[in-house]
């Protein structure tokens, strides 16, 4: 039982709550779209979704932290993390990954001929995050960009096709998690100058860093206002978007480039609610619609 919370701990599997939330959103909007027509328990399906989700997450964070954990053990921040703490050994990090996996090929085989054939892309695209802070500050982006896969993906599970809305939500999850990410880097601004390391706070400071958070945050909320105003949303969806996009802001209220202490409060405890609380709104509104 030990070593399961370790490997928990070694992927941050409580940080799911980012993008679980959007992919049930991607769920539910697909199964609204074809009706509910399936060929088999709805429920079956969205398991196997579940399982891809936390398939991929594992794979790509057990990755980062086996790449990474050099880095790791030289930052007083990450040195008590899992790899350099010695709690967990690279050689075993590693077989974690490539059984995670195989696990998330396999899981795309029982859904559907779409997802399988778009599963290595998004496993090259998980796994290919972990190199760009070596060579770009854009390594945010790339973030954004693997967990942005969530609603589509989702979507796709149950659709088997691909559709402007889902897109857009993507978009938002990409714009939203690079955003936050960037104030989370803030806290290794000087670690990663010196160690030749790539982000946004290191190559533009942490002032002109957090003025660009604030303009991803701002295209997420404008994605989201995008997809309710294409998707014809009641107002339970909009009630959603609102509270999500506060959130969204608020958080830029608690971090000042000359102080850092709420970082920890902007990076997980905002948007873990706002994730949370928006899926609700608009899964009420999906189900009252139906």
């Amino acid at each position: 039982m030990l070593q399961i919370k370790n490997y928990f701990s070694l992927v941050k599997f409580a940080h799911t709550i980012f993008a679980m939330p959007f992919a049930l959103i991607g769920f539910f909007y697909g199964l609204k779209t074809i009706n509910y027509q399936l060929n088999r328990p709805w429920w079956m399906l969205f398991a196997l979704v579940v399982l891809c989700m936390v398939f991929a997450r594992s794979a790509a964070m057990a990755f980062n932290r086996w790449l990474d954990a050099d880095y790791d053990a030289k930052n007083p921040r990450t040195v008590i993390r899992e790899i350099p703490g010695g709690i967990i050994s690279k050689r075993n990090a590693m077989i974690f990954v490539i059984v995670n996996c195989i696990a998330f090929i396999v899981t795309t085989y029982f859904i559907n001929v779409m997802c399988l054939a778009l599963s290595p892309v998004a496993l090259f695209v998980i796994l290919f995050y972990s190199y760009t802070k070596r060579f770009t500050p854009l390594c945010h982006l790339v973030l954004g960009l693997g967990l942005s896969l969530a609603p589509i993906g989702a979507y796709i599970a149950v659709a088997g096709q691909f559709a402007l809305v889902p897109v857009l939500f993507s978009f938002s999850v990409l714009f939203w998690v690079s955003g936050f990410d960037i104030i989370y880097a803030l806290q290794d601004e000087e670690f990663d100058k010196e160690n030749n390391l790539y982000s946004i706070p290191s190559w533009l400071g942490s002032t002109k860093a957090l003025r660009v958070s604030e303009y991803l945050h701002f295209l997420s909320a404008a994605a989201v206002i995008a997809a309710g105003m294409i998707g014809h949303f009641s107002w339970l969806y909009w009630t959603g978007v609102l509270v999500f996009s506060f959130f969204l802001f608020y958080q830029h209220t608690l971090v000042k480039p000359k102080d850092l202490s709420k970082v920890n409060k902007a990076f997980f405890s905002l948007n873990g609610i706002a994730s949370v609380v928006f899926c609700v709104f608009v899964l009420l509104d999906i189900f009252m619609a139906s």
